[in-house]
């Protein structure tokens, strides 16, 4: 015989009960079939809360009394033919009749009593198994309605009671020994007392009810039919890459169910274990999905982790002090005076100093724990031996579970180092001795995150996802998003990457999509976006608390700039060509650098010089192999260089200039080229990544631009500037010219020194032959000092920019 249970959601109207009748059918061309179902989903809420109204003498009770016998009555209009509804309809009354009268009693003296209770949250599942067996019945299954208060006996523990298994086991195997009928429908969750007193097995009960029928009648096999396909690596709703375990153990799934996986009540495998009786998971709304086996050992070869549970709404209730030291007894009264207050306890952890006891257990139990213990604990808390009892609260655990975990090293170092990189912080740690689970206390608003960086780390055939923050979508901005969408499926694929923009915002407006915004149509999703600001954006960046976060700035703005310590602080990693933090006070750099460390999140800004030139990687390279740099010399603004190379007699400078901005080479504002102060802010993020010292005011700067240039207010000014001045750029270029040499703004640092200005550069020097909006970089150091270390390439452009970024995120990803 097989015993199916089906969950609230799997009979939660007609159509649902419909598929359970498939399935049940086709479970009976094998064998004979007991059939365990729940309430209709949603309806045991509703009995709670009537009985609350009720004790509170509130006759909206009457309300969900009445919404109650429409549900029911609905299902039964639409399952049963009109020829037989009004049987089944008098038999439900009649019972509803009763639920009305223990709901007025509960009303009339003010209170419901546990026993009480009992009596009225039994009601869903008394009711829609009847209604259930009727349907079967009318669709032509031999089936009959068994009462499991009459076969379920339990102690008087009314709210959660403990089942008397002898004489249950000795009942269940006298009625079904004689049954004769193919079907047998049993109502989940109730149960009686010896006396006869109706009680309940507890909150998810129909799970045990199932259980313990199977064990009892010895059942070929359990199934629970819910509206998942099995036991998941990680809450599907959670974690959307989460799969259904195909078999697992029975201690393994123990571990899960008490970790807060729902597909399965905790309790249901106690009855089954012994027997070894597997336990099927599977899916009502998806019948022929394979599920979850559950069995007494999986054997073969399986992961380490199998799964990855929490549970929510923890408190952390912490016991310290020095007269806990090496008194014996101390931990045995400790968990006593919890055990009195009823207080379960979900999870232990105590320093091996024997100074501290930690334990957690659910919020709602975590004053009533504090209060016991306090008085308990009250004579040495006067003494000052023991301090106050500690409460911790809005946290939750995660637990790694496994048969396998002992087997293999470096779990526990792997899962708090993907954890730690992504700025989840760990509050208490405990591990069984039987090593099947790590587990691990956290702050509730970590949880999704947490979940998904351990599922990446263990179960995702290491496809590392990066979640993109993207701040500015211009010319660069542009040209990165087209870059990422050509290389999303070859970074899957070859890198094992998964990139996802989950925001973009301009000046304007921001948009926002945990799972990825589309990249096809990026420019409507912003333009139907929320009012942007810097602040608004990274309080939604925060409150996202995604894993694996990078915010990529390809802005030149500085108000942005300045909120990197922001995201560094909360280990978001950032990229960005905009030059202003790297060049800004010697103090903030480092303080950006320093932040970077501390949070593990990478600052890079590899586009701060030389685009997408690997000029600054290089660099760190021969630092970190040892090597010091004596000097740099270098073209680094490509814009510059641009426009010196087109720069004749017979192009007016000005025009150059408007050529190169509109070509994408220059900054919105190209003063901030052509006044050198870029060139400045590159040799300076050079040299501080040389190691040296130094901020922009000791930087000389041989301007080039006359004064009113320099002094012009907008955009539209400066151009005006440049064409009147035609004649003294005229004058620069015949100069160097008149010597055969070519003008180029060359950048040098060395002894400490820096500076940056136009100079004539003659034919034989490196130089001389630069191209185009080349950029080249000469690092002279001990290794190089002969020949220098020569970087030369494309050095300024949206493509190469936005290349350079990409990189940046790469070197993130492979991190």
């Amino acid at each position: 015989m097989k015993v199916l249970k089906f969950g609230g959601t799997s009979v939660a109207n007609a159509q649902n009960i419909e598929k359970v009748k498939n399935i049940v059918a086709n479970t009976l061309k094998e064998q004979k079939t007991t059939v365990v179902v729940s309430a209709f989903g949603g309806v045991t809420d509703m009995l709670v809360k009537a009985s609350l109204l009720a004790s509170a003498q509130d006759e909206s009770y009457k309300s969900v009394l009445e919404d109650i016998e429409d549900r029911h009555l609905k299902v039964i209009q639409e399952l049963i033919d009109i020829n037989n509804q009004s049987k089944v309809v008098s038999a439900i009354k009649r019972e509803l009749n009763v639920l009305e009268t223990l709901l007025e009693g509960a009303f009339l003296i003010g209170e419901t009593t546990s026993k009480l209770l009992d009596k009225i949250v039994g009601y869903g599942e008394l009711l829609s198994s009847f209604i259930i067996n009727e349907y079967f019945i009318k669709e032509g299954i031999d089936s009959v309605h068994k009462d499991s208060r009459t076969l379920i006996k339990t102690d008087n523990q009314f709210g959660r009671a403990a089942v008397d298994f002898k004489t249950t086991n000795e009942l269940c195997e006298n009625y079904f020994g004689t049954v004769t009928y193919q079907v047998v429908v049993l109502p989940g969750f109730v149960a009686s007392s010896t006396k006869g007193e109706s009680t309940t097995l507890g909150r998810g009960g129909s799970d045990y009810t199932a259980a313990i029928i199977a064990a009892a009648v010895d059942a070929e096999l359990l199934e629970i039919w819910t509206d998942v396909s099995g036991m998941f690596t990680a809450n599907p709703k959670l974690v959307k890459q989460a799969f259904a375990i195909p078999h697992i153990s029975y201690e393994e799934a123990m571990e899960l169910s008490h970790f807060g996986a729902k597909v399965l009540y905790p309790p249901t495998i106690q009855p089954v274990l012994s027997k070894g009786i597997s336990i099927h998971i599977k899916n009502t709304f998806a019948p022929d999905e394979e599920g979850t086996l559950i069995k007494k050992n999986t054997n073969g070869k399986t992961r380490a982790v199998r799964g990855i549970s929490h549970i929510e709404n923890i408190s952390l209730i912490s016991l310290e002090g020095s007269g806990m030291v090496g008194i014996p007894g101390i931990s045995k009264r400790f968990f006593e005076v919890l055990s009195e207050a009823k207080v379960s306890v979900v999870f232990i952890t105590q320093a091996s100093s024997e100074h501290s006891i930690c334990i957690g257990v659910s919020s709602e139990d975590a004053e009533n724990a504090k209060d016991a213990l306090e008085r308990a604990f009250e004579y040495e808390m006067t003494l000052k031996k023991i301090n106050p009892v500690i409460v911790e609260d809005d946290l939750a655990i995660i637990a790694l579970v496994g048969d396998n975990m002992k087997s293999h090293q470096g779990l526990s170092g792997r899962m708090f180092s993907s954890l730690g990189k992504n700025n989840v912080n760990i509050r208490a740690i405990a591990q069984g001795a039987s090593e099947r689970n790590i587990s691990a206390v956290i702050n509730k608003n970590d949880v999704k995150k947490a979940l998904n960086t351990l599922h990446e780390q263990f179960f995702e055939d290491k496809i590392k996802q990066l979640n993109l923050f993207v701040m500015g979508v211009g010319n660069v901005g542009e040209k990165f998003l087209q870059q990422i969408e050509q290389q999303q499926k070859f970074l899957k694929k070859q890198l094992k990457l998964n990139l996802r923009v989950v925001a973009l915002s301009n000046s304007k407006k921001m948009a926002f999509e945990e799972n990825g915004l589309s990249l096809k149509n990026w420019k409507s999703l912003l333009e139907e976006g929320e009012k942007t600001g810097v602040d608004a954006f990274f309080k939604k960046v925060k409150e996202m608390n995604l894993r694996n976060s990078i915010f990529v700035d390809n802005t030149a703005s500085e108000t942005i700039a300045n909120t990197y310590k922001n995201y560094l602080n909360d280990s978001i990693s950032v990229v960005t060509c905009n030059k202003i933090a790297a060049s800004s006070p010697y103090k903030d750099y480092v303080e950006l650098k320093e932040l970077s460390r501390r949070y593990n999140a990478p600052f890079l800004f590899e586009t701060n010089v030389g685009a997408g030139l690997p000029i600054i990687d290089t660099l760190k390279n021969l630092i970190a192999s040892g090597d010091k740099v004596t000097k740099i010399q270098a073209v680094l603004s490509g814009s510059l260089n641009f426009v010196f190379n087109n720069f004749d007699e017979n192009t007016p400078f000005h025009e150059v200039v408007k050529q190169a901005q509109d070509e994408g080479y220059t900054e919105p504002d190209p003063k901030i080229d052509l006044s050198g102060i870029d060139v400045m802010r590159k040799i300076l993020i050079l040299a501080r990544e040389s190691g040296h010292e130094i901020d922009i005011e000791q930087i000389e700067n041989d301007a080039f631009l006359p004064e009113a240039s320099l002094n012009t207010g907008n955009v539209d000014d400066f151009y005006r500037s440049l064409e009147k001045n035609k004649s003294h750029f005229d004058d620069i270029y015949k100069k160097a010219a008149d010597k055969g040499c070519r003008l180029k703004y060359v950048a040098q640092f060395e002894n400490g020194k820096a500076k940056v200005g136009l100079q004539h550069i003659p034919q034989d020097h490196p130089f001389y032959n630069l191209e185009g909006k080349d950029n080249i970089v000469l690092f002279f150091t001990k290794r190089y000092n002969e020949q220098p270390l020569l970087i030369k390439g494309a050095g300024a452009g949206a493509d190469v920019t936005a290349s350079g970024i990409f990189a940046d995120i790469i070197r993130i990803g492979n991190f």
